[in-house]
């Protein structure tokens, strides 16, 4: 077979075989296949689609193309959940260890940024010392011991994947659904687990900003993941404005380590993060009802459960042992903080999301390249939200920045794409729908 031969195939709109989709993913794992080549399949992906064979076939292809890890010997299901990626959001921080704490083991493979998002594993990479990316032995170790670790690929866990990943980021094909269904069920059916929950984000900050294309890839996800044994539901939440009080990394580290604590949580982001956990819980036969498991979280929070699981993972992945207890001593910090006010004053009535996000990488918290390294300390911080009232005392965020010229970018962009209006606008829904 002939790399480009195939590539046409998909460029003129003709489904693909399964052999020939096999041999393309092995040919991105061991290298035969150029980067260009990989970017232009992508490419023809995104326009083209793929039918649900196909994209089960892709799947399955990327799982093997590295290790599978079975687990044996643990007294509770193997967990997990995703998002789809969205601007501030830090659920898998603080969910990990709070499904865990209820009796769950969560073997969590996550991602770096990818377009305007952020991603996890950059998040982590702000805690010194804490590894990302360790080897099997480690992380297996660190799941049975603490109940969760939240890392990334390692060197032969869908290393197909982690190839193609990385080239979709930087050359705008993100979005297809097909290769986002096989990029994220790929990791995790690599992963061994039971049962899988989707957080799937929809709004002008996420990747569908549609309903109906938020369905799609629901349903994509939903019927690929139970098709290869892993029960998966999906829950479609709002992305039309910034998830928490802070954008970044270190800074989403911070409200991580204040959610657990109880200290100034985003109402949004304990909804979503309440509503999922519960969901997962359920699915995964721990709890009797959404309630119970509930009661159960906030009751591991209260008590500081929660938060000691997130502090041992933290230590046992290689982080300092005291990292909880002042995170702000360890977290790398901007050289400025400064405030970016309104124009004008009025409640704050729309965002565009997507931009805020794409602001980031203005400020090196993102990148623009596979092997660029990102700013660690850049970022926003207690980010306004729809319906808050701003004015000359009261700022839209405050900016965490290296130079007065990045600061006064940000500025610009975040005034630019934040909607005030002179009336409060009312509440809208933060979750959509459950598709099961």
């Amino acid at each position: 077979m002939l790399p480009q031969e195939i590539i046409r195939k998909k460029r003129d709109r003709q489904p693909l075989s399964p052999d020939e989709i096999g041999f393309f993913v092995q040919g991105i794992t061991k290298g035969t296949i150029a980067d260009s080549q990989i970017g232009a399949m992508t490419m023809a992906i995104l326009l083209n689609g793929m039918s649900k064979d196909e994209i089960t076939s892709l799947t399955l292809n990327m799982r093997d193309s590295g290790d599978t890890l079975k687990w044996k010997g643990l007294n509770g299901p193997v967990v997990d959940k995703h998002s789809t990626g969205g601007v501030g959001d830090k659920i898998s921080l603080v969910m990990a260890p709070m499904i865990a704490s209820c009796g769950a083991f969560v073997p969590m493979i996550s991602g770096r940024g990818l377009g305007h998002t952020g991603g996890t594993l950059d998040k982590l990479d702000s805690v010194p010392g804490y590894k990302t990316c360790p080897d099997n032995e480690l992380f297996v170790k660190t799941v049975k011991k603490v109940g969760c670790a939240i890392i990334g690929q390692t060197g032969n866990l869908a290393p197909a994947d982690k190839k193609i990943y990385a080239i979709r980021d930087v050359c705008a094909t993100v979005e297809s659904i097909p290769l986002i269904t096989a990029s994220i069920l790929s990791k995790k059916l690599a992963a061994g687990l039971d049962y899988l929950i989707m957080d799937l984000k929809c709004g002008n900050g996420a990747f569908m900003s549609n309903i109906k294309d938020a369905r799609a890839l629901a349903r994509s996800i939903v019927d690929v993941a139970n098709a290869a044994g892993t029960g998966t539901k999906a829950i479609l939440t709002d992305m039309n404005q910034v998830l928490g009080s802070t954008v970044g990394n270190a800074v989403e580290i911070q409200e991580s380590v204040d959610y657990l604590k109880n200290i100034n949580v985003d109402s949004r982001l304990h909804e979503i993060t309440m509503t999922l956990s519960a969901e997962l819980l359920v699915q995964s036969k721990l709890f009797p009802s959404v309630s119970a498991a509930k009661k159960q979280l906030q009751k591991n929070i209260d008590s500081g459960l929660a938060l000691e699981t997130f502090a041992r993972m933290v230590s046992s992945l290689g982080g300092p042992k005291d990292f909880v207890e002042k995170p702000e001593k360890y977290l790398p910090q901007s050289r400025l903080k400064l405030p970016v006010f309104p124009e004008c004053s009025g409640y704050v009535s729309g965002m565009n999301t997507r931009n805020i996000g794409l602001a980031i990488i203005e400020l090196k918290g993102g990148r623009t390249r596979p092997d660029q390294k990102i700013d660690h300390t850049t970022g926003f911080s207690g980010f306004c939200q729809i319906g808050d009232y701003v004015d000359t005392q009261t700022p839209l965020a405050y900016i965490h920045a290296a130079t007065e010229d990045d600061y006064q970018r940000a500025a610009n962009i975040i005034r630019d794409n934040i909607t005030l209006s002179q009336r409060k606008p009312p509440a809208s829904k933060t979750i959509f729908e459950v598709v099961r």
